[in-house]
């Protein structure tokens, strides 16, 4: 495995901190956060410990992650153990992906109130899942799924949408059968994007008028109520963009595809090309032509403030259950969902795998095996305590980076 020649954390190193000087009025506590944690990461500023081969004593200093979800070095592991914990929810059905998206005039507004219109954007998502499945004219059924929030484009812009994947059938009213779709097809996707415009529409209607919603800069003045409804008034009859992906091939492509998704970060470190003079240049995939690979060029500061404007509020849950599928209920739900489908019980869970197997089996790369005599097992005999950063960069430019 690789590493990739430059990475984000280079970015921010080199150029994170003229961007806070620059912008130091407009950046929360959150996006310094991030910054701070990437530039650190697998640094000796958070920590240091030695690792020794069992087998020919070779020794190798290791630096400790930053974990923090933003960070594009520290999702392997995650999503590895996100996977493994959704292998015992599959059921022996037909899989869906649906994907809701919001206006750019609502992502504007959004992105001044993300903790807000995010709780909506998962609210009304589910309320039309929801409401559509059990409606007797299109399937009549309680479904159950789980949502993952993105809010980029590939080129780093705020867009701001929900990716739902949902079992291609649910129980009956009364619990006793399970229904399915037709084979190939979920619900409609016009009833479910008119639904999904009015019921989002009126859940942000609410939010102003519980005074939830702040404006800054360019839309201060929708602070006032009629400006407010002027503002939302064309999107009522716009038409908004909700579509349904092809159904996956069986269910055990649907974790490997949604691994994908629910620990993706803006941009991964093996998309960037170049970072050259204050430049940085990217691939993207261009969904307008065919999905074609090109190449982005940004100044830094450009670049930066892009990539944090996909900044998380703190604590926001990005992947949310719901249905037979919520939290409080989902292990009694499975059970009966799977007695209906005529699956067989599910055997005693195995032992979790470790960290070490998790990694090989998502990446193929050993993180353990000695890279000396490629025969023992690396393991930690001792934790060096954490550097200040000003310390570190006392006897280097930038700290080392031991990924």
């Amino acid at each position: 495995m690789d590493r990739p020649k430059l990475e984000v954390a280079d970015v921010l190193r080199r150029y994170g901190e003229a961007y806070r000087d620059q912008h130091a009025a407009s950046l929360s506590t959150a996006q310094r956060r991030v910054m701070s944690a990437i530039e650190l990461c697998r640094t000796a500023a958070l920590g240091t410990h030695l690792e020794q081969c069992d087998q020919c004593q070779h020794e190798r200093v290791c630096y400790d992650s930053c974990r923090n979800r933003h960070c594009p070095k520290c999702q392997s592991l995650a999503r590895a153990q996100w996977i493994e914990d959704r292998q015992s929810e599959l059921l022996d059905t037909e899989y869906f992906h649906v994907v809701f998206t919001l206006p750019e005039e609502i992502a504007a507004i959004a992105y001044q109130n993300k903790e807000v219109v995010y709780g909506i954007l998962f609210r009304a998502t589910s309320e039309t899942l929801r409401t559509i499945a059990a409606d007797p004219k299109h399937l009549g059924a309680e479904i159950g799924f789980f949502a993952v929030l993105h809010s980029w484009g590939q080129n780093l812009l705020f867009h701001p949408h929900l990716h739902c994947v949902v079992p291609g059938g649910g129980l009956s009213p009364k619990g006793d059968r399970w229904i399915s779709c037709r084979r190939g097809f979920f619900l409609p996707v016009r009833v479910l994007s008119r639904l999904f415009r009015r019921l989002f529409l009126e859940l942000l209607e609410k939010a102003f008028d519980n005074h939830q919603l702040h404006f800054f800069s360019s839309l201060c003045e929708l602070q006032d109520r009629q400006a407010f409804l002027r503002y939302l008034a064309p999107l009522r009859r716009e038409e908004w963009v909700v579509y349904a992906k092809p159904p996956f091939a069986g269910p055990k492509q649907v974790l490997d595809y949604v691994g994908r998704y629910t620990h993706r970060v803006a941009i991964s470190n093996n998309r960037i090309l170049s970072l050259d003079q204050g430049r940085i240049t990217f691939s993207y995939r261009d969904r307008k032509n065919d999905n074609r690979l090109r190449s982005m060029t940004l100044e830094s500061d450009e670049f930066i403030r892009r990539f944090l404007l996909h900044v998380l509020p703190d604590g926001f849950m990005r992947v949310r259950h719901f249905g037979f599928l919520a939290n409080r209920s989902k292990k009694q739900n499975l059970a009966q969902c799977r007695e209906l489908l005529g699956v067989k019980p599910q055997p005693n869970r195995t032992p979790k795998k470790s960290a070490r197997e998790l990694m090989l089996e998502v990446t193929g790369f050993d993180v353990a095996l000695c890279p000396v005599c490629k025969v023992g097992t690396l393991i930690a005999i001792g934790k060096l305590p954490a550097l200040l950063f000003a310390a570190c960069r006392a006897h280097t430019s930038q700290p080392p980076d031991s990924s």
